[in-house]
């Protein structure tokens, strides 16, 4: 069975950064995409952006339409772990940020039902 804990969140004002992490443990075998969802108080989870897991050099990203430029995924195979790189964070940014795993491919377009594990969620709060 495979472990996600997330970590990085915090609270910022607007225009900040911030860096969040989701280390994965355990069984991590067949494991295709990671993924990054956020639930803002009051509103469905949504996507936010996947990569391939482990996948090769390539950069195996995709993110949801209205965070691209923003935001950026990467990954540390090494460490089992991905990253969250959040950059100019609005206050509609505030949310619970959840990292997930999947083995099946439509995940990595953002498919929350693909993925079968998600970690704790690490809560990010901007200040405008």
């Amino acid at each position: 069975q495979v472990q996600l804990v997330e970590s990085g969140g915090g609270s910022v004002q607007a225009g900040g950064a911030l860096r969040l992490s989701c280390r994965a443990s355990g069984d991590t075998s067949g494991t295709f995409v990671m993924g990054w969802f956020r639930q803002a108080a009051g509103k469905e989870r949504e996507f936010v952006g996947a990569i391939v897991w482990p996948g090769d050099g390539s950069d195996g990203t995709n993110y949801a339409d209205s965070l691209k430029g923003r935001f950026k995924i990467s990954k540390d195979r090494g460490q089992n772990t991905i990253f969250l790189q959040m950059n100019n964070l609005q206050a509609e940014d505030s949310a619970i940020y959840y990292c997930g795993r999947s083995k099946i491919a439509s995940a990595w377009y953002g498919t929350s039902s693909s993925y079968d594990t998600w970690g704790q969620g690490t809560q990010v709060t901007v200040s405008s």
